[in-house]
């Protein structure tokens, strides 16, 4: 089983528009809404392919109850934890080029007590997991390091954790040596110090991480797809999407399918590309189901060519 943790979870409206004129009064065509957030997504990932998954999520308010209800109609099994603040609402204008105008609340504080009984939540849901997803922003109130304390209490348990957020958040969790940690081309350029143009500079980046204490990196590049950096050295793999509808969740598709390739046994990096793209091919944030990956599409490249430059196209907002 996969314990996904979302201390931000929200309710994700999306909306398709013809185009987005500021100003001005824009007619909606379909709308949809969404469970969101990033570890949220992981789970909604895993639960499409009918792999074992349990999303520990702060609920607050009717929109939190709204929250675990969507999720529960898709199958997941939810340790819902009610908190004091409310669940944050999102909204995503989609036009027909594929441009994605994502706005996002900050979310409601989560005081002391409120972390308390979501580490306990987590600690006694994970007594029985393959892996510990945490992901996503934090909300007011959690302090930076609240990733990297909790990766430390998981290690005494002997359960890994895998880490997708970004700033100061990832640079404390990075200290504890968790055991994957997920950041697209934005967080590696943050955390290096330095523009990622080229793979060579995605690998450099990746093993700057890996010397701040973590095993596995895996970096999401967009449409240019991703490097694993691990002990074995580093490996690089595409996707390509000829028509895309939605980047939005993409990554937290690749991270669902990469940890699915580690517990079933099948290829982690080829899973992690396939379930990225077939993302990419939805609307919204809608995660991939069986019939939406191709792994035929997937190219796994036997060495890196360092030189290769990259494109400017990324994968989904941070969450």
């Amino acid at each position: 089983m996969i314990v996904t943790l979302t201390l931000n979870p929200s309710l994700d409206r999306t909306i398709e528009i013809p185009e987005l004129v500021r100003g001005e009064m824009v007619r909606a065509g379909a709308t949809r809404l969404d469970p969101g957030g990033k570890g949220v997504n992981v789970a909604r990932a895993l639960a499409a392919h009918k792999l074992p998954t349990c999303a520990v999520v702060p609920r607050g308010g009717p929109e939190g109850r709204q929250l675990t209800e969507l999720l529960e109609e898709e199958g997941i099994d939810v340790c819902a934890v009610p908190v004091t603040g409310h669940t944050r609402s999102n909204v995503s204008l989609v036009e027909p080029d594929g441009s994605v105008t994502k706005i996002n609340e900050p979310g409601g504080e989560l005081t002391a007590d409120d972390l308390e009984r979501i580490v306990k939540a987590v600690l006694d849901t994970a007594a029985s997991a393959d892996w510990v997803v945490a992901s996503g922003s934090l909300p007011p109130g959690v302090p930076e390091t609240f990733y990297r304390d909790l990766n430390r209490r998981l290690t005494e348990r002997g359960v890994r954790l895998a880490v997708d957020t970004s700033g100061p958040a990832l640079t404390a969790a990075l200290a504890a040596g968790p055991a994957l940690v997920k950041p697209n081309r934005d967080e590696l350029a943050e955390f290096a110090g330095f523009p990622i143009d080229t793979l060579g500079g995605a690998v450099r980046a990746a093993n700057k991480m890996r010397e701040a204490g973590v095993e596995d990196v895996l970096a999401s590049l967009g449409a240019d797809g991703a490097v694993l950096v691990n002990t074995q050295g580093a490996q690089y793999g595409e996707s390509p999407v000829d028509r895309g509808r939605s980047a939005v969740g993409a990554g937290d598709a690749m991270l669902a399918g990469y940890l699915a390739g580690g517990v079933t046994g099948g290829d982690a990096l080829i899973e992690a590309l396939s379930w990225g793209a077939g993302a990419v091919r939805l609307p919204g944030s809608r995660m991939p189901g069986p019939g939406d990956v191709d792994r035929a599409k997937v190219r796994v490249h036997a060495s890196v060519d360092l030189t290769r430059a990259l494109g400017g196209q990324r994968d989904g907002a941070e969450q």
